[in-house]
């Protein structure tokens, strides 16, 4: 069977004002066939989004050729051929979003291929009903969530009816059931003979493909099945990944329960191996521990609502009641599907957006006030946006940290502060003070634009989406730093759909869905809630999942078990787990 694509010692440079310009690929060869399965993985800047735009002719080889159905990519007159036969939704889709409305857009790629009308509206509907948009026809492009973008752009080009498609970060931005609709249409595009390549941060995801390319400083290091990739036969934290969840929980549960099998890639497969438990737990406590809510409240949001574009035809009612309080010093997590309103509340937090009905006040500040002063509040409450990328806009790395500094003001010194940012996001001072900010990865971007929040010493942080788009070993040296910034007494407001990375940082949570608070607590009852999490489209932590079947087995594992850590710490305490 002939190649659908194949690479041939590829190597690719960005041409930039830099006093360096090293490889962005260096040497890739390898070939794709019709139908194949491979997820693309490998730390921030490595070179996956420039591959990417390689396989559909956006980006031409310095050197090697790039082959798709044997048409050479550097051919213009078969460039547009390419293009439709490799469709790639991008690490940031609004920049492939032209239309209007989410109907028009879908259609815009077949029109253009000159197909009858009503094949056209055939693939349209196909394509909104398989991504979930088939109710919001009519909706604007431009007041989607960015998870509702990611939707947008991979039914853009689902309608396509592409040979090959390539998801960049696809899922990043997506709540768990998003996530699980694109890897059902990924593994559907499978049975159609139509080769996926997913390009992802998230290990677990990376599992479910036939293969496992990774890059490393734009070098192919290991290309190989999942089985092989996550063996432990290999340094995956040398190489700024981690193994997948599900194999780091089958070796943790490995260590008291020996008939769990090596590399669990599947759920199921863990669960059934699981033996019922035999032993004795008499001195061990199933109660759930409280946690103390009385700290003085920083936030308190009393039934907000908010419409985008009110009074015109186009009018989307974000948030509907909000009743929320976040007390000082505490970690506080916001989750909810995509579109639920989340970003919306953030807003009105730092100032973006006022009160349309009801109030919100942080601290001394009344954002109801016509006399509010912006300038102080931001300076209080510092916002992190969803796609951060937005907020950069000067020319080198060191300047776009110090910037906020700059002007709002600082103590210490501005060198230290900058450099102390950009470590705690995994940069590395001297390489990147003065590096081009148009030079760096959407990864990297995300790293500079987080850096220059936390250099603004403010007393609260809102976190929108933080863990998105970073690589393991980034994520975890946010993660560190944000758990310095509670133990110094910060406020931190944290949205997030990967929430069961941030489980060891926060206190509380806050359920939202279609613009309502429906569910608070502490973090433990809440991730418990399996019911209720499941009736907000939201599902319960991997390590409640595991600690559930272990009850069911008979494990004296109490409830609201919901870490990792939890659970080998009551593991440990079973008499006779390790030898029943």
């Amino acid at each position: 069977m002939p190649d659908l694509i194949k690479l041939e010692q590829v190597s690719f440079t960005y041409t930039l004002a830099e006093p360096e310009n090293k490889p962005a690929l260096l040497n890739i060869s390898f070939s794709i066939q019709a139908g194949e399965s491979i997820a693309l993985i490998g730390a921030n800047g490595s070179g996956k989004s420039t591959l990417a735009k390689l396989l559909n002719a956006l980006l031409l080889p310095d050197s090697g050729r790039v082959l798709v159905s044997g048409m050479d990519t550097r051919e213009r007159s078969r460039q547009m051929e390419i293009r439709s036969q490799v469709g790639l939704v991008f690490q940031r889709p609004q920049h492939q979003i032209v239309a209007t409305t989410i109907e028009e857009e879908v259609a815009f790629g077949p029109g253009n291929l000159g197909l009858p009308a009503i094949e056209v509206r055939e693939r349209v509907a196909d394509a909104l009903q398989r991504t979930g948009l088939d109710g919001y026809r009519q909706r604007p492009t431009f007041q989607l969530s960015a998870g509702e973008t990611q939707r947008l752009a991979l039914a853009g080009i689902l309608a396509m009816q592409p040979r090959c498609v390539i998801f960049d970060e696809t899922t990043a931005m997506l709540d768990p059931q998003g996530r699980e609709m694109v890897l059902r249409q990924i593994a559907e595009l499978r049975k159609q003979g139509i080769a996926t390549i997913l390009i992802t941060h998230l290990m677990q995801e990376a599992a479910q493909a036939e293969r496992v390319i990774v890059l490393f400083k734009g070098e192919v290091i290991l290309d190989d099945s999942p089985d092989e990739v996550f063996s432990g036969k290999h340094n995956l934290k040398a190489l700024g990944l981690d193994l997948p969840p599900l194999v780091y929980a089958g070796d943790l549960l490995r260590k008291y329960i020996p008939e769990i099998p090596d590399n669990p890639f599947r759920i199921n497969d863990l669960f059934n191996s699981i033996p019922k438990y035999t032993g004795s737990c008499s001195h061990f406590d199933l109660n759930a521990q409280n946690i103390d809510q009385n700290a003085e409240t920083c936030i308190q949001i009393r039934n907000l609502a908010f419409t985008y574009m009110r009074g015109s035809p186009l009018a989307h009612q974000a948030l509907k009641h909000i009743d929320m309080e976040v007390g000082s010093g505490s970690v506080q997590g916001l989750i909810g599907c995509t579109g639920s309103g989340k970003s919306t509340i953030l807003q009105h937090i730092n100032g973006l957006y006022r009160p349309q009905s009801g109030s919100v006040q942080v601290g001394e500040f009344n954002l109801s006030d016509k006399t509010l002063d912006v300038r102080a509040l931001r300076r209080k409450a510092a916002l992190a946006f969803q796609q951060p990328e937005d907020q950069i806009f000067e020319q080198y790395v060191g300047d776009e940290i110090a910037y906020a500094p700059r002007r709002l003001g600082y103590s210490g010194s501005l060198a230290e502060i900058v450099e102390k940012s950009m470590r705690a996001v995994g940069l590395d001072f001297r390489t990147y003070k003065d590096r081009l900010t148009s030079s760096l990865s959407g990864g990297e971007k995300r790293k500079v634009a987080l850096a220059s929040i936390l250099a603004v010493q403010a007393e609260i942080f809102l976190l929108d989406e933080p863990l998105s788009g970073l690589d393991p070993q980034a994520a975890d040296e946010l993660l560190r730093t944000l758990k310095q910034l509670h133990q110094k007494g910060r406020t931190l407001l944290i949205s997030t759909h990967q929430y069961e990375e941030v489980i060891p940082l926060m206190e509380n949570v806050t359920v939202i869905q279609q613009g309502r608070d429906t569910l608070h607590g502490g973090t433990e009852y809440i991730f418990s809630q399996t019911h209720a999490l499941e009736q907000n489209g939201l599902k319960t932590p991997l390590a409640a999942r595991i600690a559930q079947q272990l009850r069911e087995k008979g494990w004296p594992i109490r409830e609201q078990s919901i870490s990792f850590a939890s659970l080998e710490e009551q593991l440990a305490a079973c008499p006779g787990a390790d030898k029943r």
